[in-house]
């Protein structure tokens, strides 16, 4: 990676974004030490220009932000950081600094939490409860999920159309975790249908 720090004074501007959501955490600047810190150690370090050192990321908080991948924008003068963040990013106490956690891409981190109880065996989780009763069990539920989404549908009401859809997603998230597939996988597919 050949980041151009000459263009504003040995800093470059670097976007923090979410890796299962997508979404945009918080702006910061990096100077060759903390792009080479952060690289090392992958855990997000800035270099602080009201403080003029060096920092890390919730070195005081514990909120640290995990580096999952790091790209170039084309002019390699900006980065863009994928990161899991430990908890809340911004220091005013929201999860972004511009503004509150969104919706949008909540199934990731829906999914993540699915895996987790799965692979770590949660005994008082529902979700590894229908796990260890097979694939039958865990289809079945899907079917039964569908079916009562597509009753709902026939009706009027909306909050119970909506709680369905959550269902039917939730169990198929669990039955694709079980197939041993990701829902960006599944995205995949969807795309390349798209062309």
């Amino acid at each position: 990676m050949n980041i151009n720090f000459d263009k504003q004074n040995g800093l470059v501007p670097v976007v923090i974004q979410d890796d299962r959501t997508l979404q945009i955490l918080m702006l910061g600047y990096m100077n060759a030490e903390a792009f080479e810190k952060t690289k090392k150690e992958e855990i997000v370090t800035f270099f602080s220009r009201s403080k003029n050192r060096l920092w890390t990321k919730g070195e005081e908080s514990g909120n640290f932000l995990t580096v999952k991948s790091m790209d170039l924008d084309c002019d390699q003068d900006t980065l863009l950081i994928r990161v899991v963040p430990k908890n809340i990013v911004c220091h005013t106490g929201s999860f972004s600094c511009f503004g509150d956690k969104s919706n949008k891409g909540f199934l990731y981190e829906l999914e993540t939490k699915i895996s987790q109880r799965i692979d770590e065996k949660t005994e008082d989780s529902y979700t590894y409860s229908l796990y260890k009763k097979g694939m039958n069990k865990m289809a079945q539920k899907v079917g039964e999920e569908a079916v009562e989404l597509v009753i709902e549908a026939k009706d009027n009401d909306e909050s119970l159309f909506k709680n369905e859809a959550a269902d039917l997603l939730y169990h198929f998230l669990i039955l694709l975790k079980a197939k041993g597939f990701t829902l960006e996988e599944i995205e995949a597919v969807l795309k390349e249908r798209s062309h």
